[in-house]
């Protein structure tokens, strides 16, 4: 498995605890939008801690980015990429990912798991063809909403935000789950696209098939 070792270009944050992650782009590295690699921080305590994060930059890009939910209750490697400066190293591997864009459909995302829908939905609205695609966004709060002014840009009013722990009267306040799905999709054998917590995959999967849509038309990271 190839190794490379890049320098951070910048490192900001996007919400209270969501960092943004340029980095070097090595000669020849290409990847397809939704698709991730492994990465590592070029520390001595951390070198062989790999976590997987996803591309949220383009792939014609000159630096490669990375949208990361960060967690501060234990010194795990997310803590430590809050420490880390421009100039800083991270060691990435070989791509991968099974999310990739098939058609016009549905994204469904919980929280962190907006990520890999965010070079593809980037890429479909670089090339002009957002088209009827649309993102169902569920999160806690409104605070947690990644990236929201980017998808209002590119989305529009086919930008959905939902909200499980807070009640605002600019977002919906509800679980996405079989009677949310029932009452806001019309067609069920568009493409489906879903991300998040194992659990909200799973149901929200289950929910789609029992609403009529197949299999070969469900996308999930595996």
């Amino acid at each position: 498995m190839e190794e490379y070792i890049v320098k951070i270009i910048s490192i900001e944050p996007v919400t209270h605890n969501v960092l943004r992650i340029r980095v070097e782009k090595p000669e020849g590295y290409s990847f397809v939008p939704g698709q991730a690699t492994e990465v590592c921080i070029n520390k001595d305590n951390f070198k062989e801690e790999r976590r997987p994060f996803t591309f949220t930059s383009l792939n014609d890009s000159k630096y490669l980015e990375f949208t990361i939910k960060t967690y501060t209750d234990h010194d795990g490697v997310t803590n430590e990429l809050r420490k880390l400066k421009p100039g800083d190293e991270l060691i990435l591997h070989d791509v991968w990912g099974a999310i990739s864009y098939k058609g016009e459909g549905i994204f469904i995302a919980g929280g962190a798991g907006i990520t890999p829908f965010i070079a593809i939905i980037r890429q479909l609205y670089k090339d002009g063809n957002i088209g009827n695609n649309k993102l169902f966004f569920s999160n806690k709060t409104s605070k947690d909403i990644i990236l929201k002014d980017s998808f209002e840009k590119m989305l529009g009013n086919q930008f959905i935000n939902t909200l499980t722990e807070e009640k605002t009267g600019s977002y919906l306040n509800k679980r996405i789950d079989k009677d949310f799905l029932q009452k806001n999709i019309k067609d069920f054998s568009q493409n489906f696209y879903i991300c998040g917590p194992d659990a909200m995959v799973q149901a929200v999967q289950q929910a789609l098939q029992e609403l009529g849509a197949t299999e070969k038309v469900i996308t999930v990271e595996v």
